[in-house]
């Protein structure tokens, strides 16, 4: 932990929070196949678990349909059950190495499934925002409590935090909102 409190640090982490965040939610598609769609999927490969776009190519021949060539005939496997097991309610069908991916459509039920999903990936953003104002706050403590700062600005600078935090939870929120508008726009 540094000596310094800084805010634009602060904010920067913030902000990382939601960037993940908006890259998760990049992945949950309403229409089109995208390849962004299996962004969040890790696949264990040489004891690691990897994105998925480092052990194969992955392609939208059609607009319902995405392909992955896994590059090592031994991993094929094991990227077919991390796209099954990774909540995204999509079945692979292996073709040797190849791994043809049908978007099924759209039915209500699987809308909601994906509204639930976008506000998984919300709740950990807002976690990861207020895990990041915990980290602020403990560093101004100590920085009191060692008396290189007053009260008061420590006092000061917990209000300034709080308003930040509360800035990013609202850009949290919004981005939920719309997302889930498009996913249940029929």
């Amino acid at each position: 932990m540094a000596d310094a409190y800084s805010k634009d640090d602060m904010d920067r982490r913030m902000k990382g929070a939601i960037a993940t965040f908006k890259s998760e939610l990049g992945g949950l598609r309403t229409g089109r196949a995208s390849p962004a769609l299996l962004d969040p999927v890790k696949v264990e490969a040489y004891g690691n678990m990897v994105p998925i776009s480092q052990v194969g190519s992955i392609g939208t021949p059609e607009s319902r349909m995405i392909t992955v060539q896994v590059w090592d005939k031994g991993l094929a496997k094991a990227v077919d059950k991390a796209i099954r097991d990774a909540g995204l309610g999509l079945n692979p069908q292996m073709d040797g190495q190849l791994l043809r991916i049908p978007l099924p459509e759209l039915n209500q039920e699987r809308r909601k499934e994906l509204s639930k999903l976008a506000a998984k990936y919300a709740e950990g953003a807002r976690v990861s925002v207020r895990n990041v104002r915990r980290d602020g706050n403990d560093l101004l403590k100590k920085l009191e409590k060692d008396k290189k700062i007053g009260e008061d600005e420590q006092h000061t600078k917990t209000e300034e935090l709080q308003k930040l935090t509360d800035g990013h939870i609202k850009d949290i929120d919004a981005a939920l909102y719309a997302k889930e508008q498009e996913i249940m726009q029929v």
